[in-house]
Order: C-alpha cells, then structure tokens, then sequence
C-alpha cells in the first residue's frame, strides 16, 4: 500500500517562474563576498522554500526532500554566524508550522561527499559538521529529532575492505550528535562491489539505523536477496511508529534513452511500486520531479489510498 509520494528538491514548475531553493555562487563569488553574500542567498533560497511547501499542499504532495543547498557553501562557516540567521529562523519557524498543520514529511539526502566510512580523518570530520548542520536546519524546521525526518546517506564506499569501511561508519557514527544521528537512515548501493541490504543488516544490527531501500540500486547490487527479500529486510529495520521510506525511480536506459548509463533515472515512472502488502512512504527519484509524481497518480491511480499518517 502506498502511503505517499514524494519529490525531490527541486520543483521545475515553480522554477519556470523563477522560484528554486538551490541559488548557489561559484567559489570565487564567495570567496570576495565571503559570508555576507551566503546569509543573503539562502534568505533567498529559504523565502521560495515557503513557496515550494504552499504549492506541495495545493497539489496533495504530502512528501519532500529538501534540498542540501539551501546554504550555498555552508561547509566553511556555522550556520549561527550568518547575519540574516534571525530571519532564517523565524522563515523556518513558519515552514515547519505550515509542514505540521497539513502532515507533511521533510527529509533530506546530503551529497556522496558525505562519508562515515572512510579512513581520511579530514573527510570524517567534515561529514560530521555537515550532518550536523543538517540536523541544525530540521530542529529550526521544528521537525522531530526521528527518522521521520531522515537524514539520508550511503556508507560511501569500500576501500577494498567492506568490513573495516562498515567498522569505521559504525564507530564515527556514535559520534554524531543527536540532532543528526537520530534522524540518520542509510541506503543500499548500485555496484556489485557495494553494499547490498544485506551488507547494511550489519550497521543496523550495531547501531540500530534504519535502511531506505532503493529499487534501481537493488537491480545492480542484489546481496543475492531478491527484490521482495531485501524490500522486507530494509522495512523491518525501522521503528515502530515511523513509515518506512523506500526509492523508487525507473530506469533511463530501459524506457527513455538507449545509449544511458544503466543505473540513470528515467524522466518519469513507467511501472507501479512493489510494497508487497507494506505501508511505505514512496520517494519518486525522477528527473521530472513534481511532474513525475502527477502523472504516477494518473496513470496509476486505482492503486493509491489514502491511509492515516503514520506517528512520527
């Protein structure tokens, strides 16, 4: 049963009217304008933020990923340290009031640059402030310091040893503060070499992190479970209480263009979701974004119901 469907980051028909979350600045920008430039951007970014929720509740789009940049460079100063943070906040505030009166889900899935795992203590470090700072954004939003509100990664990659790069997320993710590491989910991998759900059972079993699912991804790194196995593994890390989130896109290659990379997104979803009898909240990783979510309820419209939101 499909709990909802949701997008991600950016809304193309909002953006035709000039209205993004993402305005970014090349590094030369910031670095002359430095933080001053950053602090008005992200007012900027945060304002049309506002508008993206208003237009998600208009359309019945109860599920959303933001997007990680809403604070252009936001690696090289504490979000604190902006001067138009006040603003920032009280724009923050309203959102994630706006968010809780209509039962929407916010959630985020920082770059790959993002790295428990590896073995460089600079990276580990840098991963850590940007989880944090993550967390930060969602405790402005007001949005509970629970899976619900996911902070979304992928362990990062292997180092020719699965098992030590699993070691090393394990223990750098007991550092996390709390503000990231309860909301933190992790998400199975497109290459063979990877990590599978099964691989990732590891990291549950010691930490207790919940596993999204992704479809696509499973196609190229099966663990040797099969779809409906792994799909009920990764739902059965999460807590009671919280809807599991899974991914689910289409492949390019297949339906839309021949000579593309096969674990490409497709444009649009051209089959339905497999829940196989669970409730799951349904992210729509589609190059069309809001568009794709449409069309899915059109053209697969006597699958959807509508069952209460789950606690959060």
């Amino acid at each position: 049963m499909i709990q909802t469907l949701g997008y991600a980051c950016i809304n193309n028909t909002l953006a035709e009217q000039e209205i993004v979350v993402n305005r970014s600045m090349i590094k030369k920008t910031f670095l002359a304008k430095g933080i001053e430039q950053a602090s008005v951007t992200a007012l900027k970014n945060i304002t049309d933020f506002f508008k993206v929720v208003q237009w998600n509740i208009e359309n019945d789009i109860t599920f959303y990923r933001m997007s990680s940049d809403m604070f252009p460079w936001m690696s090289e100063y504490q979000l604190d340290d902006l001067p138009d943070i006040n603003h920032i906040r009280r724009q923050l505030t309203r959102i994630g009031t706006l968010v809780r009166e209509h039962h929407h889900r916010l959630t985020f899935h920082p770059g790959p640059f993002n790295v428990l795992a590896s073995p460089n203590d600079l990276v580990v470090q840098k991963t850590i402030k940007e989880l944090r700072q993550h967390g930060e954004i969602m405790d402005m939003l007001g949005l509970p310091r629970t899976p619900f509100a996911k902070i979304n990664i992928h362990v990062g990659g292997a180092y020719g040893d699965k098992n030590a790069a699993l070691d090393r997320f394990i223990s750098n993710f007991k550092k996390l503060p709390d503000t990231a590491r309860l909301r933190l989910t992790v998400e199975n991998d497109d290459k063979a070499n990877m990590f599978s759900i099964k691989d990732l059972m590891r990291l549950h079993n010691a930490t207790g992190i919940p596993i999204v699912f992704d479809y696509l991804h499973h196609e190229f790194c099966t663990g040797d479970l099969s779809e409906e196995e792994a799909f009920s593994l990764a739902v059965s890390t999460w807590p009671k209480g919280v809807t599991p989130v899974v991914h689910f896109s289409s492949a390019k290659k297949k339906y839309e263009d021949k000579k593309a990379v096969e674990a490409a997104h497709a444009d649009f979803v051209y089959s339905p979701v497999k829940t196989y009898g669970q409730s799951v909240d349904i992210m729509l990783e589609a190059k069309a974004k809001e568009a794709a979510v449409l069309k899915y309820r059109k053209d697969f419209s006597s699958l959807r119901k509508r069952p209460l939101r789950a606690k959060v």
